[in-house]
């Protein structure tokens, strides 16, 4: 794929059909220097939520500036909506006004997560209409390891106006999600891991399973044992199960590690692709939903 770095808003098929998703470190480190770039740091732990600032603190990327998932990548927690509901939109998006980020940047993200934060962060660029947005393939711990720049300083920030324009199309309500269910057309990709999506275990949630009919796909397995994405041609052999003609509703415990696949499925070449936000954290919040354990093998 042909990469074009200008992110003009009057040139709006070229940023949709050409922009890189996934960027090498080697990239980014090349493009520091260039003030169209805003590097997002979104390192962040569950269990310890000061714990990306604190690591962002001690040392990122140079000019990259720090994004929580919890107080600015996610909304308040309620009865329903999962323990990372979305943020609200116009806050968000004042947010990233704040920072320097407008229409016309390149937002390249990374976290030390495997991607997971940085996909949240790309799916959300995304979903408010922004497509010049990428995740960098490696984490800080790679790129320090690699003897690229590290710094602790904070740079300085120009405030900017960012206008979104939100595409419902890439969302999934839980009422959809119970609504086509038993849809041939439509298919539930679980990302969490195996013993959760089993029911097994439920190291986070009050209740253990899957939806019902859902396929398990470990978001983790989108990358190499070495920690990279993998290529166009083996997402699509990683993913071969599920068809391009089917839409895809992905999920997993907040909808945060969800978005890692997501974004490997639009590299795969799957077009109709959708985020449950709310993912299983919601759906058991709803006393009426069906829950499953164990496999889907008659479904498959």
């Amino acid at each position: 794929m042909l990469f074009i770095y200008r992110c003009d808003a009057t040139k709006e098929k070229e940023v949709v059909d050409l922009t890189e998703t996934i960027v090498s470190m080697d990239w980014v480190a090349k493009h520091l220097n260039d003030p169209r770039l805003c590097l997002i740091d979104c390192r962040f732990a569950l269990g310890d939520p000061e714990a990306g600032r604190r690591a962002y603190r001690q040392g990122h990327l140079p000019g990259a500036l720090y994004l929580d998932l919890e107080k600015d990548l996610s909304g308040p927690v309620r009865e329903h909506g999962g323990r990372h509901p979305l943020p609200d939109i116009e806050i968000l998006a004042r947010k990233l006004g704040e920072i320097g980020i407008d229409e016309n940047s390149h937002v390249a993200a990374y976290d030390d997560q495997g991607g997971a934060m940085a996909s949240r962060l790309w799916w959300l660029l995304t979903y408010l209409g922004h497509d010049c947005v990428s995740v960098m393939n490696g984490t800080f711990s790679q790129w320090q390891k690699a003897g690229y720049p590290v710094t602790t300083e904070i740079p300085a920030t120009n405030s900017r106006h960012f206008p979104p324009h939100p595409r419902p199309h890439m969302l999934a309500s839980m009422e959809e999600v119970k609504q086509k269910l038993h849809q041939a057309t439509t298919v539930l990709v679980d990302s969490r891991d195996e013993k959760r999506y089993l029911g097994e275990e439920e190291p986070v949630d009050p209740v253990a399973g899957h939806i019902p009919g859902a396929r398990h796909f470990f978001w983790k397995q989108v990358q190499d044992q070495n920690g990279n994405w993998k290529n166009a041609a083996q997402l699509r052999d990683h993913f071969s199960p599920l068809s391009t003609a089917n839409e895809i509703i992905v999920y997993c415990g907040s909808g945060v590690t969800a978005t890692p696949n997501i974004l490997a499925l639009k590299e795969a070449g799957y077009k109709n692709v959708k985020l449950y936000a709310g993912s299983w954290s919601d759906w058991i919040s709803y006393s009426d939903n069906p829950i499953a354990r164990g496999k889907e093998t008659d479904r498959q």
